[in-house]
C-alpha cells in the first residue's frame, strides 16, 4: 500500500507523517509526502523532533505534488489544519482520500522549549493516528470500511 501525505509547504506536518509512517509501517506499506506550494526545505525543527523520537530523517525533502505524478497511491491523506483555506489538493485519481488536520507547529511563536514541545506534540498525534491505522489492518478492510476507519482516526 502506497500512502501520500499532502500539505501546503511540505516542510513540517506531511514530512513528519511520511517519516513516522515509514518508521512504523509493516512490510509492503510505504509513505511519501508532497506540498501544493512546497518551501523547498524541510523545517529544521521537524528534523529535530524526528531525532528526539528516534525516527530517521534520511532522504526527506520538500517537494511539489508533481514529484509523485506517477506514484498511483492507494491512499492520499491531507494534513493541513485549514483545508478549506489552504491549497491542499485532493486528487490522484481513484485513491481513497482522507483529511487528518494538524495545527502547524512551525507557526507557533514563543520560547524554544515551547516550540519544541509543539513539534513533539504533533509527532505524538501523528504516531497515535498511525498506530490506530496499522492496528486496523487497513489492507484487510473494504474501501468503505477503510474510509470509515480513516474518519474515526482523524479525531484522535
Amino acid at each position: 500500500m502506497k500512502v501520500l501525505f499532502l500539505c501546503t509547504a511540505n516542510s513540517c506536518r506531511s514530512i513528519l507523517s511520511e517519516a513516522l509512517f515509514n518508521h512504523l509501517a509493516p512490510a509492503g506499506m510505504r509513505a511519501y509526502s508532497a506540498g501544493s506550494q512546497p518551501k523547498g526545505e524541510v523545517h529544521p525543527l521537524a528534523l529535530a523532533a524526528l531525532g528526539r523520537a528516534g525516527v530517521s530523517s534520511e532522504g526527506l525533502s520538500s517537494k511539489g505534488t508533481e514529484a509523485h505524478a506517477e506514484l498511483a497511491p492507494e491512499l492520499v491523506i491531507t494534513v493541513c489544519d485549514k483545508a478549506a483555506g489552504d491549497a491542499c489538493p485532493v486528487f490522484f485519481g481513484p485513491a481513497l482520500k482522507a483529511h487528518w488536520g494538524l495545527a502547524d507547529p512551525s507557526e507557533l511563536a514563543g520560547m524554544p522549549q515551547q516550540i519544541n514541545a509543539a513539534f513533539d506534540a504533533t509527532v505524538a498525534i501523528i504516531q497515535a493516528r498511525l498506530n490506530a491505522f496499522f492496528a486496523a489492518q487497513p489492507t484487510t478492510l473494504s474501501r468503505e470500511a477503510l474510509q470509515a476507519e480513516l474518519r474515526r482516526i482523524a479525531s484522535l
